[in-house]
């Protein structure tokens, strides 16, 4: 079959068996990994990883439908580009804000370095209290169960001391928020999901991670909202998640500390109040990202689901024109490379951390056209989580084609990590 691109970079050293569905990567066992083995990955990653592309071997079907959908992805690349540039880079990404942040390297820079999580992402105090409530409008009203919202206030307290004034000066991010639908009859192994920048909405997660067809298969199933989105955005926020990206380099940190901080407070109430025993992990985008981030932090995780993840913001932002352009003149200006730029935001980046699940748990899935977070991101990731699962759907970051095959590959993932054991006999009956 033809290749869909050419590639210019070694690929990895790889199986076919590896690689599940018809879709499948052109190897070479000879040549070696993109990503070296090396302590920091911010100076071993190819510096034009950006411009680099991903080898496919696809039949004429895959890539006429890998065409059209990519098509849309830049095209809602570019407008989110535009619109993020215009809103975002005035306000965190000025001279000052710049300077703050390369000072700041020293603060950073040595967490990164140790390539120990627990340094820069702190365990949250036992003994939160969790208030829940009836959720309003649920799309998925389940008969057998039932829908509430779940929230906290969030003892978060940034790492860097600089920072707290301005991050804590924001009341509603510091309310953590999650939408859990519970089955009668006590605790069940439970499946939290976690949403994409922008994406908040409950309506559309709940269709996007097919709670229902999760829950239906008898698992509990949670939304977990990520700061500076949904009600957790400020009063004056352009959009949703304007606030996770608007404050600049060093609120990205701690803006993804935060997340991984109070997704833990819900694992806590989950496991402590409810009395769950199994929880696993979703996410999608920018939530798959935050996921390989738990991975890296939470070995009581069952397992980690990354679909259409980031593996790297500062190379993602290099490919989002016009923001792209903008970031590199603004680079250039301070004499900062790529990887001074991925250094910079390395402590909150999950390849920085060996995961705390063995890869087996460890499940990666990718779009062949994805243009908002191109396939190499999902290698990237996949490549430092060991070469577990991995599921290659011919679609883009939006329009996720043979979702129902990848549906049911996570079926038979879940069923091969044991996940189903816990909901015994009468469960795995159906």
């Amino acid at each position: 079959m033809p290749r869909a691109a050419q590639v210019r970079y070694p690929a990895w050293r790889m199986s076919l068996a590896s690689v599940v569905s018809r879709i499948a990567h052109d190897t070479c066992v000879d040549e070696p990994v993109l990503l070296p083995e090396g302590d920091h990955w911010w100076e071993h990653l190819a510096p034009d990883f950006p411009e680099l592309s991903e080898p496919f071997r696809l039949a004429l079907r895959d890539r006429l439908q890998v065409r059209a959908t990519a098509a849309t992805d830049v095209v809602l690349r570019t407008l989110g580009a535009c619109l993020v540039g215009v809103t975002a880079m005035p306000l965190g990404y000025g001279p000052e804000k710049l300077k703050q942040a390369l000072a700041d390297r020293a603060f950073y820079g040595p967490m990164a370095e140790s390539g120990d999580a627990t340094r820069f992402f702190e365990s949250p105090p036992r003994g939160v209290q969790v208030k829940t409530a009836r959720a309003r409008f649920p799309r998925f009203r389940p008969p057998d169960g039932i829908c509430n919202d779940l929230s906290f206030e969030s003892p978060f307290v940034p790492a860097n001391p600089r920072e707290r004034g301005s991050y804590l000066r924001h009341r509603e991010n510091r309310v953590a928020r999650a939408r859990h639908w519970r089955h009668e009859g006590g605790p069940r192994p439970t499946i939290m999901a976690i949403h994409g920048f922008s994406a908040d909405l409950y309506l559309l997660n709940e269709w996007f991670f097919a709670l229902p067809w999760l829950y239906r298969m008898g698992f509990d199933v949670c939304l977990v909202t990520l700061p500076f989105h949904g009600e957790r955005q400020p009063r004056f926020s352009p959009f949703s998640g304007h606030g996770f990206f608007a404050g600049g380099i060093n609120r990205i940190n701690e803006a993804f500390a935060q997340g991984v901080y109070d997704f833990r407070i819900f694992l806590d109430h989950f496991q402590h109040t409810l009395g769950v025993r199994e929880v696993g992990v979703t996410g999608v985008s920018l939530g798959g990202f935050t996921s390989g981030l738990l991975a890296a932090v939470e070995p009581r995780l069952r397992f980690a689901i990354a679909n259409v993840p980031v593996a790297s913001v500062p190379d993602l932002v290099h490919e989002w024109e016009p923001m792209g352009a903008i970031v590199r003149y603004a680079m250039k200006r301070h004499g900062l490379t790529l990887p001074d730029a991925r250094h910079l935001l390395a402590v909150s980046c999950p390849l920085t951390y060996a995961p705390k699940l063995s890869r087996e748990r460890l499940f990666v899935i990718g779009g062949v056209g994805d243009r908002l977070a191109p396939p190499k991101h999902t290698r990237l990731l996949w490549d430092h989580w060991g070469r577990g699962p991995i599921h290659w759907f011919p679609g883009s970051h939006l329009l996720h084609l043979d979702r129902g095959e990848y549906l049911r590959e996570i079926g038979r993932f879940l069923r091969r990590i044991g996940f189903f054991d816990g909901l015994g006999p009468p469960a795995l009956g159906r």
